[in-house]
C-alpha cells in the first residue's frame, strides 16, 4: 500500500517529541500520574525510547526521545526510531521542530511504515501519524513513494526483476503519470546502434534492452540514466560466490532513477524529464564477450575489456552518448558501479562527480536538509592517463587497483561531451536495520537531487 499520513483525527493521541534536557520541564506540566509512570518506564528522552501514559479512555499522551544534539548528529529520522516502539493508533505530533527538521522527521515516519512483502507477510507499522501541521504532506508522500519504489526494485531478487520486469516496472510508472515509453530489445540494440549494451546483455536467456522514458512538455530538459544491471555474475571474469550474493542490487541505479522519477513526477516538477535505462544481465553462456576483445561504442570510440566485471559502464556508456545527442540541460548517472566507492566512503555516503560548483552546492545544500548524505569526489583529470590502454581508445578495468571509482567516472565522462554532466556512485544498499531504512534496498542521492533540482535547473 502507498505510504500515507493518516487522516486528521480530534482524537488522535498527543506525541512529544522531546530532548533528553526538555523531559524534565515536560514532565513539571504533566499529572502527577504522568509522572510516576514516565519514572518507573525509565524515560529520559534517548534516541528510540516511547514512552505511552494511560487516558481515561486509552493513551491519554505520548512521547519519544530526541536526544541530544551530540547523538542526533550520529544519527537519522530520529521520530522514526521511537515510532516503530508505539503501540497501535494514530497520533498527532507536537513540536517546535524548524520546517527543513520537521519534513525528514515526517518523511522518517512513513518510510519506517515500508514493508517488502511480496514473499511473506511483514508486521506492518502500528502508529499512524497524522500529518503535522506546517508541512507538505503530498510532497513527503511522493518522496516517500518514490523510495518505496526504489527499495522494492532493489530487493526484488533477479529470478522476479529480469530486463523484461524492469521495463514492466518502468511501464507501470509511465502509465501511473501518462509519461512516454519506448524500448528497444536484443538484436534490434545492434540495428539502432547500442552495441555496447547488446554485447554486455547477449549471453543471458532474457533479452538486454534499452528503456526510454519522457514526460513534461515545459521547464529545463533533465535526462537521469541508471544502471539497470538485474544479476551480475562478472561474466567470465566469474565473481566469488561470497561476492555475487548481492548482486540483485546491481540495477540500483536504474531503481534509484526511476524513484526520482516518481518524486519529479508526482510532484508535478516544471522540468522536461527523460529517463534512460539499459537493462542487461551479465551472464556466462558460449557467446558471452570476453577479456581482452576490443568493443565499439556507440559514440565511436574503442574499448579494450581486461574484464568482463566492469559492464556497468559499458551499457552506461552507450546510454550516456544517447542522452548526450539529445543536448538537455543536465544529465546524470546513476549506478552501483564500483566497490572502490565502497572502500572509499562506506555504505552509508553517496559519492558523486560534477565538474559544477554551481551544482554541487546546490546538492549539497540539499543533501544536509533532507538526510541524505552525499560526498563530492573529483573528475580527476591527471588520472585520464589511466583509462587510456594504447590498444583501444579506452580501457574499461585499468590496472593497479588505484582510484577506481574515480577512473569508472572518468571513463563515463568521455561518453558526455555536450552537456553538464553528473554522476553517482552509490551502494544501494542497507546493511543492518536502521531507523526508517530497513535491512536491504535503499534509495541513495535521489532526495538531496529532487530537493536540489531547482537550483540546479535554475528554475
Amino acid at each position: 500500500m502507498p505510504l500515507a499520513f493518516a487522516a486528521p483525527d480530534a482524537a488522535a493521541i498527543p506525541l512529544h517529541l522531546l530532548a533528553e534536557d526538555a523531559v524534565q520541564p515536560w514532565l513539571d506540566t504533566q499529572s502527577d500520574a504522568v509522572k510516576h509512570w514516565a519514572g518507573a518506564q525509565g524515560f529520559t528522552g534517548a534516541i528510540g525510547q516511547a514512552l505511552t501514559c494511560p487516558g481515561a479512555d486509552g493513551i491519554g499522551v505520548a512521547a519519544i526521545g530526541y536526544g541530544t544534539d551530540t547523538t542526533r548528529k550520529r544519527a537519522r529520522f530520529h521520530l522514526a526510531a521511537g515510532a516503530a516502539r508505539l503501540p497501535a493508533g494514530t497520533y498527532d505530533l507536537k513540536h517546535t521542530l524548524e520546517a527543513d527538521t520537521l519534513d525528514v522527521e515526517a518523511l522518517g515516519w512513513l518510510l519506517a511504515a515500508y514493508r517488502f512483502d511480496r514473499y511473506k507477510d511483514q508486521s506492518p507499522m502500528k502508529a499512524a501519524l497524522v500529518a503535522p501541521k506546517g508541512i507538505d504532506a503530498s510532497r513527503i508522500e511522493a518522496i516517500a513513494n518514490g523510495e518505496a519504489l526504489t527499495r522494492t526494485l532493489i530487493n526484488t531478487p533477479a529470478s522476479d526483476m529480469g530486463p523484461p520486469d524492469l521495463e514492466q516496472a518502468a511501464r507501470d510508472l509511465a502509465a501511473d503519470f501518462n509519461a512516454r515509453i519506448s524500448v528497444i530489445a536484443g538484436d534490434d540494440l545492434l540495428k539502432q546502434n547500442f552495441p555496447m549494451i547488446h554485447t554486455v546483455g547477449r549471453a543471458a536467456n532474457r533479452a538486454p534492452r534499452l528503456i526510454d522514458m519522457t514526460w513534461g512538455s515545459t521547464g529545463p530538459r533533465l535526462t537521469i540514466v541508471g544502471k539497470g544491471v538485474c544479476f551480475d555474475t562478472g561474466g567470465l571474469n566469474l565473481k566469488p560466490g561470497a561476492s555475487m550474493g548481492l548482486m540483485k542490487k546491481d540495477m540500483g541505479g536504474s531503481a534509484a532513477v526511476l524513484g526520482l522519477a516518481h518524486m519529479i513526477m508526482a510532484t508535478g516538477l516544471d522540468i522536461q524529464l527523460r529517463v534512460l535505462i539499459p537493462a542487461v544481465e551479465n551472464s556466462v553462456a558460449g557467446d558471452a564477450y570476453r577479456p581482452g576483445d576490443i568493443l565499439t561504442s556507440r559514440k565511436g570510440l574503442t574499448v579494450e575489456i581486461n574484464n568482463t566485471d566492469a559492464e556497468g559502464r559499458l551499457v552506461l556508456a552507450d546510454a550516456l552518448t544517447l542522452a548526450d545527442d539529445d543536448k538537455p540541460d543536465l544529465i546524470i548517472s546513476m549506478a552501483t558501479l564500483t566497490g572502490a566507492a565502497r572502500v572509499a566512503v562506506g555504505p552509508d555516503l553517496a559519492p558523486y562527480f560534477t565538474d559544477s560548483d554551481t551544482v554541487a552546492a546546490a546538492l549539497e545544500t540539499a543533501a544536509h536538509a533532507q538526510a541524505d548524505p552525499v560526498w563530492r569526489m573529483p573528475f580527476h583529470d591527471p588520472y585520464e592517463a589511466m583509462i587510456e590502454p594504447g590498444i583501444a581508445d579506452l580501457d574499461n578495468a585499468p590496472k593497479g587497483g588505484f582510484a577506481g571509482s574515480i577512473t569508472a567516472a572518468l571513463f563515463l565522462r568521455r561518453f558526455v561531451t555536450e552537456t553538464p554532466y553528473m554522476h553517482f556512485d552509490i551502494y544501494g544498499w542497507q546493511p543492518s536495520d536502521a531507523p526508517a531504512r530497513a535491512k536491504g534496498g535503499v534509495g541513495q542521492g535521489t532526495r538531496a537531487l529532487f530537493a536540489a533540482l531547482p537550483g540546479a535547473l535554475k528554475l
